[in-house]
Protein backbone atom coordinates (compact mmCIF):
# COMPACT_ATOMS: atom_id res chain seq x y z
CA UNK A 1 0.00 0.00 0.00
CA UNK A 2 2.58 2.23 0.97
CA UNK A 3 4.87 1.77 -2.39
CA UNK A 4 2.28 2.92 -4.48
CA UNK A 5 1.55 6.15 -2.61
CA UNK A 6 5.06 6.73 -2.40
CA UNK A 7 6.01 6.36 -6.24
CA UNK A 8 2.83 8.21 -6.93
CA UNK A 9 4.29 11.17 -4.72
CA UNK A 10 7.95 10.61 -6.46
CA UNK A 11 6.03 11.15 -9.86
CA UNK A 12 3.85 14.01 -8.78
CA UNK A 13 7.01 16.21 -7.49
CA UNK A 14 8.88 15.20 -10.71
CA UNK A 15 5.72 16.23 -13.15
CA UNK A 16 5.52 19.68 -10.02
CA UNK A 17 9.42 20.44 -10.98
CA UNK A 18 8.84 21.00 -14.96
CA UNK A 19 6.53 24.06 -14.47
CA UNK A 20 8.59 25.68 -11.78
CA UNK A 21 11.13 25.59 -13.56
CA UNK A 22 9.99 26.88 -16.85
CA UNK A 23 8.53 29.77 -14.40
CA UNK A 24 12.37 30.44 -13.28
CA UNK A 25 13.21 30.46 -16.79
CA UNK A 26 10.82 33.16 -16.97
CA UNK A 27 11.29 35.65 -14.29
CA UNK A 28 15.18 35.13 -14.55
CA UNK A 29 16.02 37.83 -17.11
CA UNK A 30 13.29 40.18 -14.47
CA UNK A 31 16.43 41.17 -12.20
CA UNK A 32 18.88 43.26 -12.97
CA UNK A 33 21.86 42.04 -10.67
CA UNK A 34 20.17 38.22 -11.25
CA UNK A 35 20.00 38.35 -15.39
CA UNK A 36 24.25 39.88 -14.75
CA UNK A 37 24.58 37.09 -13.44
CA UNK A 38 23.11 34.82 -15.46
CA UNK A 39 24.67 36.05 -18.97
CA UNK A 40 28.28 36.01 -17.26
CA UNK A 41 27.42 31.91 -16.48
CA UNK A 42 25.76 31.61 -19.62
CA UNK A 43 28.88 33.04 -21.44
CA UNK A 44 31.08 30.61 -19.64
CA UNK A 45 29.25 27.87 -20.25
CA UNK A 46 28.72 28.66 -24.30
CA UNK A 47 32.88 29.15 -24.08
CA UNK A 48 33.60 26.26 -22.64
CA UNK A 49 30.88 23.80 -25.05
CA UNK A 50 32.23 25.64 -28.08
CA UNK A 51 35.79 24.78 -27.37
CA UNK A 52 35.09 21.24 -26.31
CA UNK A 53 33.38 20.71 -29.60
CA UNK A 54 36.04 22.48 -31.70
CA UNK A 55 38.46 19.95 -29.69
CA UNK A 56 35.95 16.94 -30.06
CA UNK A 57 35.78 17.65 -33.98
CA UNK A 58 39.17 18.23 -34.11
CA UNK A 59 38.91 22.40 -35.18
CA UNK A 60 41.51 25.32 -34.56
CA UNK A 61 41.21 25.68 -30.47
CA UNK A 62 43.26 29.07 -30.93
CA UNK A 63 40.26 30.83 -32.26
CA UNK A 64 38.67 33.58 -30.76
CA UNK A 65 35.03 32.25 -29.20
CA UNK A 66 32.38 35.35 -30.18
CA UNK A 67 30.02 35.93 -26.76
CA UNK A 68 26.78 35.62 -26.46
CA UNK A 69 24.22 38.37 -27.44
CA UNK A 70 22.80 39.51 -24.31
CA UNK A 71 19.25 37.83 -25.32
CA UNK A 72 20.73 34.56 -26.54
CA UNK A 73 22.94 34.33 -22.91
CA UNK A 74 19.70 35.08 -21.11
CA UNK A 75 17.54 32.37 -22.64
CA UNK A 76 20.61 29.87 -22.66
CA UNK A 77 20.94 30.76 -18.99
CA UNK A 78 17.68 30.71 -18.32
CA UNK A 79 17.28 27.12 -20.07
CA UNK A 80 20.79 25.73 -17.93
CA UNK A 81 18.96 27.07 -14.88
CA UNK A 82 15.54 25.12 -15.62
CA UNK A 83 17.38 22.04 -16.32
CA UNK A 84 19.82 22.18 -13.25
CA UNK A 85 16.44 22.65 -11.44
CA UNK A 86 14.58 19.41 -12.51
CA UNK A 87 18.01 17.95 -12.68
CA UNK A 88 18.28 18.76 -8.78
CA UNK A 89 14.76 17.07 -8.20
CA UNK A 90 15.19 14.37 -10.09
CA UNK A 91 18.38 13.84 -8.19
CA UNK A 92 16.80 14.21 -5.21
CA UNK A 93 13.80 11.98 -5.62
CA UNK A 94 16.54 9.07 -6.17
CA UNK A 95 18.29 9.62 -3.38
CA UNK A 96 15.26 9.20 -1.36
CA UNK A 97 13.85 6.36 -3.22
CA UNK A 98 17.25 4.53 -2.86
CA UNK A 99 17.16 5.29 1.13
CA UNK A 100 13.81 3.99 1.46
CA UNK A 101 14.79 0.99 -0.46
CA UNK A 102 17.93 0.89 2.02
CA UNK A 103 15.35 0.69 4.62
CA UNK A 104 13.30 -1.92 3.56
CA UNK A 105 15.93 -4.41 2.82
CA UNK A 106 17.76 -3.58 6.19
CA UNK A 107 14.07 -4.15 7.52
CA UNK A 108 13.78 -7.35 5.58
CA UNK A 109 17.50 -8.26 6.55
CA UNK A 110 16.54 -8.19 9.98
CA UNK A 111 13.62 -10.47 9.90
CA UNK A 112 15.60 -13.52 7.75
CA UNK A 113 18.31 -13.04 10.85
CA UNK A 114 15.45 -13.67 13.73
CA UNK A 115 13.98 -16.44 11.90
CA UNK A 116 17.45 -18.31 11.10
CA UNK A 117 18.42 -17.49 15.00
CA UNK A 118 14.97 -19.20 15.75
CA UNK A 119 15.72 -22.31 13.59
CA UNK A 120 19.58 -22.73 15.10
CA UNK A 121 17.43 -22.48 18.82
CA UNK A 122 15.14 -25.06 17.28
CA UNK A 123 17.80 -27.04 16.15
CA UNK A 124 19.72 -27.11 19.68
CA UNK A 125 16.40 -27.99 21.25
CA UNK A 126 15.78 -30.59 19.40
CA UNK A 127 19.71 -32.02 19.85
CA UNK A 128 19.39 -31.86 23.39
CA UNK A 129 16.42 -33.81 23.20
CA UNK A 130 18.03 -36.49 21.34
CA UNK A 131 20.41 -36.36 23.44
CA UNK A 132 18.23 -36.87 26.47
CA UNK A 133 16.55 -39.68 24.60
CA UNK A 134 19.69 -41.46 23.68
CA UNK A 135 20.57 -41.43 27.66
CA UNK A 136 17.33 -42.88 28.58
CA UNK A 137 18.01 -45.59 26.17
CA UNK A 138 20.93 -46.36 27.49
CA UNK A 139 19.94 -46.60 31.11
CA UNK A 140 16.55 -48.78 30.07
CA UNK A 141 19.63 -51.25 28.24
CA UNK A 142 21.52 -51.36 31.03
CA UNK A 143 18.78 -51.86 33.76
CA UNK A 144 17.86 -54.28 31.07
CA UNK A 145 21.69 -56.28 31.08
CA UNK A 146 21.72 -55.77 34.99
CA UNK A 147 18.64 -57.88 35.04
CA UNK A 148 19.88 -60.54 32.27
CA UNK A 149 17.59 -61.97 29.39
CA UNK A 150 14.94 -64.02 32.06
CA UNK A 151 14.67 -60.76 33.92
CA UNK A 152 13.19 -59.40 30.32
CA UNK A 153 11.41 -62.53 29.93
CA UNK A 154 9.77 -62.77 32.65
CA UNK A 155 8.10 -58.93 32.60
CA UNK A 156 7.10 -60.16 29.34
CA UNK A 157 4.85 -62.39 30.31
CA UNK A 158 3.81 -60.85 33.38
CA UNK A 159 2.71 -58.30 31.44
CA UNK A 160 1.10 -61.41 29.07
CA UNK A 161 -0.73 -63.60 31.55
CA UNK A 162 -2.10 -60.75 33.68
CA UNK A 163 -3.50 -59.67 30.20
CA UNK A 164 -4.68 -63.29 29.22
CA UNK A 165 -6.44 -64.23 32.77
CA UNK A 166 -10.26 -64.69 32.06
CA UNK A 167 -12.66 -62.81 33.84
CA UNK A 168 -14.92 -64.63 35.84
CA UNK A 169 -18.63 -64.38 35.97
CA UNK A 170 -20.36 -63.02 38.87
Amino acid sequence: MVLPLVKLGTLAVKTLSKPIANRLKKEAGNYPKFRLFIINIAQINHRFSTSLQRRLYSHATNVKIRPLDEEKAVQAAADLLGDVFVFLVAGGVLIFEVQRSARSESRKEEARKQELQALKDKDADLAREVEDLKRKINEVESLARGRGLTGILNLKQGMVSESSKPVAAA
